[in-house]
């Protein structure tokens, strides 16, 4: 369970890696010829839980 007031660091190190978690560009696709079609850190909310 999280916690809904949460310190400030923690809110900008969860903003953070909900920036990152996002696909890879479709143009980055295109220039590695379909190579890098996914990156490893993205997540998904409830299936895994950040790494540490």
């Amino acid at each position: 369970m999280m916690a809904r007031n949460k310190p400030a660091a923690k809110k900008i190190r969860l903003l953070k890696v909900g920036k990152q978690n996002r696909r890879v560009p479709v143009w980055v696709m295109l220039k590695t010829a379909r190579n890098t079609v996914s990156h490893p850190k993205r997540h998904h909310w409830r299936r895994s839980k950040l790494q540490r």
